[in-house]
């Protein structure tokens, strides 16, 4: 099998160190949560010198704060070693958002958003997480402008076109102006 170009792949998380004696791997991840990896199937490894290796996931699971990953062709200690602070990379292509109008963030940084009248706001510069809904930071020159991830404030994403068309409340530009 082909290794996709460095572009197709996203960061998913880092090795940490070896768990065990059997080559299983302790793994900070960027992700939300394993299901991600499960969805993937299929990771890449990149190195200090940037060198891709491919392997199939045999299991991933929580443990404490991090995951635990086994994977095929690492069976020891010694062969895990190899891999601490290796970078965990994934294809953009194995992942499906679940449900309608769901995305990923990295579908939505860059995208131009908009007011519904037509105004331009800016660009998806950054997304902060958040307990009830994500907030989307939107930058023009050096203007930030935080955005309720909300489906009454995001009337539309569209990621062929690369929009975004919002409808913020009365007053919350204002808000950001402060």
């Amino acid at each position: 099998m082909t290794e996709p170009p460095l572009a197709d792949l996203l960061l998913v998380g880092k090795v940490i160190r070896p768990h065990g004696l059997e080559g299983t791997l302790r793994i900070w991840s960027f992700a939300l949560s394993e299901e991600t990896f499960s969805q993937a199937r299929t990771v890449y490894f990149r190195n200090a010198s940037g060198n891709l290796q491919e392997f199939t996931i045999i299991s991933v699971k929580p443990y404490r704060r991090i995951l635990l990953m086994k994977v095929n062709g690492i069976s020891s200690v010694d062969e895990a070693e190899r891999f601490r602070g290796a970078e965990i990379m994934i294809d953009k292509e194995t992942l499906k958002c679940e449900e309608e109008g769901e995305y990923f963030w990295y579908e939505l940084l860059g995208l131009e958003v908009y007011l519904d009248t037509g105004e331009y706001l800016g660009k998806v510069f950054r997304i902060i997480p958040a307990l009830g809904n994500d907030f989307y930071v939107v930058m023009k020159e050096e203007k930030e402008i935080l955005i309720p991830a909300t489906w009454e404030v995001v009337k539309e994403v569209d990621l062929q076109s690369g929009r975004m068309i919002v409808s913020p409340p009365e007053g919350l530009l204002e808000l950001n102006e402060v």
